[in-house]
């Protein structure tokens, strides 16, 4: 589907309510379009992931404004993506054939010996390095 009023208006049809109840999960799964014009935009959102995220920026539920009924948020955006892509990709599969650049780890930490690490005692440096991170920070 080429915009997200139309799958608005596909969940009401399927789901009940109107368009507009549905609108703002649509236009935010589409947001990316914003920054990428053309079906690459697909790959940040269009998964697993990004349904998964949908729900935790939305809610496990919302309320339709037309009538007050409670409707499961990934229900839609499930659906928005399936009427894209005709599956649910996990967010590996969107990115499996993107190539790395080297832009895109030129200052990353090497974090294992086959990333560069001669010495185990190199490791330990490395290591010694990173802050710990406790559950609950």
């Amino acid at each position: 589907m080429a915009h997200p009023f139309h799958h608005a208006k596909s969940s009401a049809r399927r789901l009940g309510g109107t368009p507009r109840d549905y609108l703002h999960l649509h236009n935010w799964m589409d947001s990316t379009k914003s920054h990428i014009g053309d079906a690459r935009h697909r790959l940040l959102l269009h998964n697993a992931w990004g349904i998964f995220l949908g729900e935790q920026i939305f809610g496990v539920t919302f309320i339709r404004e037309s009538d007050g009924h409670e409707m499961p948020t990934r229900l839609i955006l499930e659906q928005h993506v399936i009427e894209d892509l005709g599956r649910i990709p996990s967010l590996s599969d969107c990115f499996e054939s993107v190539p790395v650049e080297k832009w895109m780890h030129r200052n990353a930490l090497p974090l294992s010996l086959t990333l560069g690490l001669q010495e185990e005692s190199d490791a330990n440096n490395i290591t010694e390095e990173i802050p710990e991170v406790h559950a609950g920070d």
